[in-house]
């Protein structure tokens, strides 16, 4: 029985020891020399195989080793060229391991820096990719993916543009949102004057407009803001045809208020419509003043006041009738007034004439009538004082022709006082007289038409009132001369034959009258009365003698200062 062959522990396991085993194993088998030396050359092979292996193997791994410091080397030298840094590669030193355990650390650096800095290109790009993606009106962002990074240039100088793009952006987008909420507001300010539905106009723009959309951010596209742009020129155009509108429609309240001679309390009313007549678009920002519920309404108005002007219209034009009447009367020119009622009466009833139309053209003609009143008021004003002088001229010869007007009467001194200013301003006629036909004259070459003065020529009652007065002025020197020679024959008498009856007025009586009328007692009057009293010869052939010089009329009395200061 052959015997066990020992074990050998696997760790203690050499070639030889297998060698013998194998011996042992081929001698139990009974293996030939042959077979054995086949079997040897075998495994001679099969180790060579094993190691030619091995050698291939690690020789490959040398190669790789040195492939990859030279990729690493490579590597790291693009992602410094990338990065536009200075960093110097560490030179290899020792082996393999100990090079790629230098390298390797700087390697993983700056691939670190690479990975970031590609995330901060991500990041900005992104940025500006969302703000052209809103400039442009994008319903959806683009995304940005590493593709998308130039990873050959990732310099500082690179980002640094990007950064400079990005914040021209920012400031487009900032100004873009400036310029939306400037448009929303001017369209809200037009949509409130117009009462305009301010919400549904800026969804018809864009829904994100809608302030009540909460996060939601507002269109600030080139359509967006080229839409804004738009509406607001439109409702500009809108509010000023709607103010063109009222305005026109104010102008006819206030013509027909005016003819209608419209109450104040009813005005007020519409005192927000008037206010606007001379308003410009801009002016106008009343919260729906311009509204189309207001225009109809000012409409409205406007047709009742037509409804009821046309029911008044002939008693307008007649009050136009009398107040053109009143204007020439009140200038002292004539008008046939009958002749006109009617013929204004015919054109009414006839309806061939539109009655506005005559009550303009009755405007027309009471402005062109006061402008004739107030180029006739000058030479008006002189005829009046004209035309009174020469009435208290009248006074004045009637009262100086009663052989009574000394006597102590009621009353007699207030005739002194107005006989003493009738005689002031009787001596100025023939200046008064002049200088308005020197008036007149001139009015009338520069009008081309006779200035008549209650329809006759004024220039024929000065003419025919200087001849008058003349005749007048003659009648007075006859009258004069006559009473002169009748008073010195009465003296005469009363040398020859004594005093005069005792009928006639005494002396004392008429020094009576005359301290009456406030003459002062100590002054001779040389008067008709005065001359008729009882005195001595020698002051009678005195008063004769006097009687030559002194004219008839005269009348002696004190100074008054505010009769002197009145003429």
């Amino acid at each position: 029985m052959a015997a066990t062959p020992p074990s050998f522990s696997p760790s203690r396991t050499t070639c030889a020891s297998l060698l013998r085993e194998l011996q042992i194993i081929w001698d139990e088998i009974g293996e030939s020399d042959n077979d054995r030396d086949n079997m040897l050359l075998q495994l001679e092979q099969e180790c060579l195989d094993i190691y030619h292996r091995r050698v291939e193997e690690t020789r490959k791994h040398k190669a790789d080793m040195y492939q990859w410091l030279a990729d690493a080397e490579a590597q790291a030298t693009n992602i410094v060229s990338s990065l536009g840094e200075s960093t110097v590669l560490p030179r290899g030193k020792g082996s393999l391991k100990q090079q790629i355990a230098t390298i390797k650390p700087v390697l993983e650096d700056l691939r670190s820096k690479k990975d970031e800095r590609i995330k901060e290109f991500l990041k900005i790009k992104s940025q500006i990719s969302q703000i052209c993606d809103e400039i442009a009106g994008c319903g959806q962002y683009t995304s940005v993916t590493d593709s998308d990074v130039n990873q050959s240039d990732l310099t500082s100088k690179k980002l640094g543009e990007l950064k400079s793009h990005l914040q021209e952006l920012q400031n487009e987008k900032i100004l873009r949102q400036h310029k939306v909420k400037s448009h929303i507001s001017t369209i809200s300010e037009l949509t409130e004057v117009m009462s305009i539905d301010f919400r549904k106009t800026l969804n018809e723009i864009h829904p994100s407009l809608d302030d009540s959309l909460k996060d939601t951010l507002q269109s600030i596209s080139n359509d967006t803001l080229a839409r804004l742009t738009g509406v607001i020129h439109s409702l500009k155009r809108e509010k000023q045809q709607r103010l063109q509108k009222m305005q026109e429609l104010a102008k006819l309240l206030v013509e027909l208020w005016d003819l209608m001679e419209t109450p104040t309390e009813e005005k007020k009313e519409f005192s927000h419509v008037t206010r606007l007549i001379s308003a410009s678009a801009d002016e106008v920002s009343t919260r729906g003043c311009l509204s189309s519920e207001v225009i109809e309404q000012v409409e409205g108005e406007v047709q009742r006041l037509n409804v009821v002007k046309a029911s008044k219209i002939k008693d307008l034009v007649f009050k136009r009738q009398n107040e053109l009447e009143n204007i020439y009367r009140g200038v002292h020119m004539h008008v046939d007034s009958e002749s006109a009622r009617q013929i204004l009466t015919s054109l009414i009833e006839s309806g061939n004439v539109d009655l506005s139309d005559l009550l303009q053209n009755m405007d027309g003609q009471i402005k062109q009538a006061k402008e004739q009143a107030l180029s006739r008021r000058d030479i008006l004003d002189r005829t009046e004082k004209w035309k009174f002088a020469a009435e208290e001229e009248k006074w004045l010869d009637e009262y100086e022709r009663d052989e009574n007007r000394y006597t102590a009467v009621r009353g007699a001194h207030k005739n002194l006082k107005r006989a003493e200013k009738a005689r002031i301003l009787v001596s100025r006629i023939p200046s008064i007289v002049e200088n308005l036909t020197t008036k007149v004259k001139a009015w009338e070459m520069e009008k081309g038409i006779p200035f008549l003065y209650e329809k006759i020529p004024l220039l024929h009652s000065l003419d025919e009132y200087i001849v008058q007065r003349q005749l007048r002025e003659e009648e007075k020197r006859k009258y004069r001369e006559q009473k002169r020679l009748q008073e010195q024959a009465t003296v005469e008498q009363e040398t020859l034959f004594g005093s005069r009856s005792a009928t006639k007025k005494p002396l004392s009586q008429s020094n009576n009258a005359n301290t009456i009328t406030g003459t002062p007692t100590g002054r001779r009057l040389l008067t008709p009365s005065g001359r008729h009293g009882t005195s001595g010869g020698k002051e009678r052939r005195e008063s004769g003698r006097v009687n030559t010089i002194i004219p008839v009329n005269y009348v002696a009395l004190p100074k008054d200062d505010s009769v002197s200061r009145g003429n």
